[in-house]
């Protein structure tokens, strides 16, 4: 009996002093849980990037109308077609242009038979001015007849010169009719593709007041440019020559590649704001990207390689301490002997997630303060409408 109730001690102990260690061990885990969610500080590379939305358009893009009015009688080429320079790709119905070249034609023999005429006639009156005056000379005639002949030889000199004026006239008609019936012929002016056909056979296009767009011809979709609206914040960081990257929605799983070709001055104001439009040249050798689509464009700024980094979240953090003063410049939180502790530090360039550490008494793996967890405690709870 006295064994048994020695055992019964012991076990009657032995629970008594493990349920003491746990209840110890679960009061030390609830002290040493942190009042702090925290991030390491690691080692990286950060792309410091200007981000933009632009239009892909093709470098050189040609309008192609005409000077003429008439209707379409031919339409050699299609949307997509490929095209050479000077290559014939409609035709306006020539045949009242090429009865106007007749016509033209027709009066310049006119004009031509005229000056033939106005110099028979002069050299005629020229020989009967020159008879008189010789008669004259030998008191034949009267003063009255020479001055006569004389006034009739100016005369027909000026016929004569208002028929050659007339010729001159008549060459520009005929050179003017022959513009029009060549004219009738739309060539292209350029070697490239056709993304725009805006006629059809049988359609009348007039040419009166304003040239009408038949065509719109690419030179060359193989190097093609975006147009891409920077803001007055970030216009100042771009550069010409600088990488960029960007997607479309067509290949969203694909990066194109692309540079800063040209920054223009000129600004664009839009319900108040303002940005300016950089020019970004992008190599299209597998014609995977097409004149219209919308480019989201990262312009890269500034690239460094193998820095400390810094999460943005660490950054913005800021403990709330009425007693010590507003912090000036940047400044992290760690946590050290189980409190919160201020570090200054110096920050390079940043992107979305994180911020380059210059210089500062932070090292690679420490724990950064991003979040209090006693937040959602202090804040009051919403109270709901009343229900009486």
């Amino acid at each position: 009996m006295h064994i048994e109730k020695t055992k019964g001690i012991l076990i009657v102990t032995s629970f008594i002093i493990v349920a003491g260690i746990a209840i110890l061990i679960g009061l030390g885990g609830k002290e040493k849980k942190s009042k702090f969610r925290t991030e390491k500080v690691t080692k990286g590379d950060i792309v410091a990037t200007a981000s933009a939305t632009g239009t892909v358009n093709a470098v050189t893009t040609v309008l192609v109308g005409t000077q003429v009015s008439g209707t379409i009688k031919n339409i050699y080429v299609d949307f997509n077609s490929s095209v050479k320079k000077g290559q014939l790709i409609a035709q306006i119905d020539p045949a009242t242009f090429e009865a106007q070249v007749d016509q033209a034609r027709a009066n310049l023999l006119s004009a031509k038979a005229n000056v033939d005429k106005a110099e028979a006639t002069l050299f005629d009156v020229k020989r009967s001015m020159d008879r008189n005056k010789e008669l004259f000379s030998k008191n034949l005639i009267a003063r009255s007849d020479l001055d006569t002949s004389e006034t009739n030889f100016e005369t027909t000199k000026a016929q004569l010169s208002t028929a050659k004026a007339q010729l001159a006239q008549a060459v520009a008609a005929l050179r003017y009719a022959e513009i029009n019936y060549k004219n009738t012929k739309i060539i292209s002016p350029v070697d490239g593709i056709v993304i725009s056909r805006n006629i059809d056979v049988g359609q009348t296009v007039a040419a009166s007041f304003q040239t009408p767009t038949l065509f719109t011809i690419a030179q060359d979709l193989t190097k093609m440019q975006i147009d891409t609206n920077v803001s007055e914040a970030d216009i100042g960081k771009a550069k010409v020559g600088q990488a960029v990257e960007f997607s479309v929605d067509a290949y969203p799983e694909v990066t194109f590649k692309g540079s800063v070709l040209q920054i223009r001055s000129a600004p664009i104001v839009v319900q108040n704001v303002v940005t300016y439009d950089v020019v970004i040249k992008v190599d299209n050798q597998d014609l995977k990207l097409k004149p219209g689509m919308t480019a989201n464009v990262s312009i890269i700024i500034e690239l460094k390689n193998n820095v400390l980094k810094i999460p943005n979240t660490a950054l913005r953090f800021k403990l709330s301490e009425k007693s010590k003063p507003p912090d000036k410049g940047h400044s992290i939180w760690i946590i050290e002997k189980g409190k919160p502790k201020r570090i200054k530090v110096s920050t390079g360039i940043s992107d979305e997630s994180y911020t380059e550490l210059v210089s500062g008494e932070i090292k690679e793996g420490q724990e950064l303060i991003v979040e209090s967890l006693e937040k959602a405690k202090d804040k009051p709870r919403s109270s709901g409408p009343r229900m009486f």
